[in-house]
C-alpha cells in the first residue's frame, strides 16, 4: 500500500526532525518505507502500518499548532495515540505481526500469560516445550519497543549445554554464544525484518547476551527476557533479578522438566518460585500440556515423556 501526504514547507523541518530523525524513528517503529520529494511524503508498506503512519503524521501536524518544535517525546506520543486497539491489554492481542497474522494468545493459559506481562513488571512463566513462553515474551517486547514504551530489548540465556559437551567453540564472543541465543533470535526473526534486527543490534537497541554478562549492570527503560531459566542457579537468578532498573519489565521463562544443571545443583527458577511468591508486582504463570501450540505431535510427546504424577512434588501455591 502507498499513501502520499502533502507537507507544508514551513512545517517540513519540524515534522521530519534534524537529519530526518523523526522519520527514522517512525520508520523503525512501524516498519514502513518513507521518502520525501518536494512537498510530498510518500509512505509505503503493509496497509495497517501505512495507515498508522499517516495517522501519526496527522497527529504531529496537530501538535505543531501549539508547539514551535517537535522532539522525540512528541513523536512517541503521536505513535502511542495512533496505536490500534489490538494492542490494548483488554484484548489479549499484541501489536505485532508474525507470518502475516497478529500475534495473540491461543489458549487460556497463554491469555493469562499475556495479561500478566501487560500488567506486571516482573513475570515468571514455567511450562513445557511448545507453549509459546519465549515467543509471546519476545512479541510483547517488540510491541513495547515499536510503541516507544521502552528503549531497549535485552535477550538473555544461560550458556548451559543440553547434555552434550561441545568443547571450545571457534570465533569471537558473539560466535561463541550464538548457539545458546539462537532460539531467541529465531523468535525475533518471525516478527522483524532481518535488516531492522541487524540495525537495532548495531545501535545497541537489541542486545543478545549470555547470563554471565549481566553482573554489575542496571537495565533501565528496557524489556529484559531470561530464557531457559531452569538452568540458572539460585545465585545466578538473584544476580539477574537485581538488574531490573527504572521503567523496565523483566520476563523469566523456563521448563522445569528440562534442567541441564550438574547433579546436585538447585534450579534458580524453582527457588525463585518458593522465595518470591506473594510479593506484590510479581506474577507467576504456569502453562501445561493443554497450552502447547507447536506441532500437534509435541503435545503427545510431552505427555509420553512426563514422569508419573506421584513422583513430581507440587509447586508451592
Amino acid at each position: 500500500m502507498v499513501v502520499t501526504i502533502h507537507i507544508e514547507p514551513e512545517n517540513k523541518l519540524a515534522l521530519f526532525g534534524m537529519a530526518d530523525r523523526h522519520l527514522k524513528m517512525i520508520r523503525e517503529a512501524l516498519g514502513v518505507h518513507l521518502s520525501a520529494r518536494g512537498d510530498e511524503l510518500r509512505i509505503s508498506g503493509e496497509p495497517a502500518a501505512v495507515e498508522r503512519c499517516a495517522a501519526a503524521i496527522g497527529e504531529m501536524h496537530r501538535l505543531l499548532r501549539r508547539e514551535t518544535i517537535l522532539n522525540h517525546e512528541h513523536v512517541a506520543a503521536a505513535l502511542r495515540k495512533t496505536s490500534p486497539a489490538r494492542g490494548d491489554p483488554s484484548t489479549g492481542s499484541l501489536d505485532v505481526m508474525s507470518g502475516g497474522r497478529v500475534v495473540e494468545p491461543r489458549t487460556r493459559g497463554q491469555h493469562r500469560y499475556v495479561q500478566a506481562m501487560q500488567n506486571s513488571d516482573l513475570i515468571f512463566c514455567a511450562g513445557p516445550a511448545g507453549t509459546g513462553k519465549t515467543f509471546l515474551a519476545v512479541a510483547l517486547a517488540v510491541a513495547m519497543l515499536r510503541e516507544n514504551r521502552v528503549r531497549r530489548l535485552v535477550l538473555v540465556r544461560p550458556a548451559v549445554e543440553a547434555g552434550e559437551k561441545l568443547g571450545f567453540l571457534p570465533g569471537d564472543i558473539q560466535a561463541k554464544v550464538n548457539p545458546y541465543l539462537r532460539p531467541l533470535l529465531d523468535a525475533l526473526h518471525d516478527m522483524m525484518p532481518f535488516e531492522q534486527i541487524r540495525r537495532f543490534m548495531a545501535n545497541d537497541i537489541i542486545e543478545l547476551a549470555p547470563l554471565a554478562y549481566m553482573r554489575g549492570r542496571t537495565l533501565n527503560h528496557a524489556v529484559i527476557i531470561l530464557d531457559e531459566a531452569q538452568n540458572t542457579t539460585p545465585a545466578q537468578m538473584l544476580m539477574f533479578l537485581t538488574r531490573l532498573g527504572e521503567e523496565s519489565k523483566m520476563i523469566i521463562t523456563g521448563d522445569p522438566s528440562q534442567v541441564d544443571l550438574e547433579p546436585g545443583q538447585n534450579s534458580g527458577l524453582a527457588d525463585a518460585r518458593q522465595k518470591l511468591t506473594g510479593i506484590r508486582g510479581i506474577d507467576f504463570v504456569e502453562l501445561d500440556k493443554s497450552d502447547i501450540v507447536r506441532h500437534r505431535l509435541v503435545q503427545n510427546i510431552v505427555h509420553a515423556y512426563a514422569p508419573p504424577a506421584h513422583t513430581t512434588p507440587p509447586l508451592p501455591s
